[in-house]
């Protein structure tokens, strides 16, 4: 049975050009949205030091009783630049898009938000850094929050970014 699993899943990366477990390949651009009336609600990332670049991989939870008004943020950062963004006030994050330079080794980042009228976000917070340069993460949205925004920085020497990110509850209002 192992045998037919690694089979299958070096027949995906030679088929589709990257492993199935993660949401892009290193180097490549990343673009990921939630299906409609989904919110992410889990972040995975992995780094590798000989491309200096991450593999990304997401979660979603239903977050919207009706079709949101969505939209793609403009680029929250330029190469080795710290950032720090929040979707407009009561939008929550519905998806992520970088794109990687080889000579900056780093990406830059845009954000996908989206809003429900009569939810309004409260109880605001940002976690700490979640990661330490070069190591893997899993962050989850905690129980009953929804992700908002999302922070980070980059290092040349380890040529990778630590990331923050906060979160709400929501209410009617």
């Amino acid at each position: 049975m192992r045998e037919v699993q690694i089979f299958l899943l070096l027949t995906s990366v030679l088929v589709h050009g990257r492993d199935p477990r993660w949401q892009n390949s290193y180097d490549e651009p990343l673009h990921f949205a939630c299906p409609v009336r989904q919110s992410i609600s889990y972040i995975s990332s992995q780094h590798d030091n000989h491309r200096e670049d991450r593999l990304w991989d997401f979660g979603c939870k239903d977050t919207f009783s009706s079709e949101p008004t969505c939209f793609w943020s403009e680029y929250a950062n330029d190469f080795d630049q710290e950032f720090t963004f929040q979707c407009p006030k009561n939008y929550v994050l519905t998806g992520m898009n970088s794109y990687h330079d080889n000579h900056h080794e780093d990406r830059r980042w845009r954000f996908h938000c989206c809003l429900v009228h009569n939810q309004c976000n409260a109880v605001c917070q940002w976690t700490t850094y979640i990661n330490y340069f070069d190591e893997p993460f899993s962050w989850s949205v905690p129980t009953m929050n929804y992700l908002v925004g999302t922070g980070s920085y980059h290092s040349n020497s380890k040529e990778d970014r630590r990331w923050r990110y906060m979160y709400c509850t929501r209410q009617s209002c």
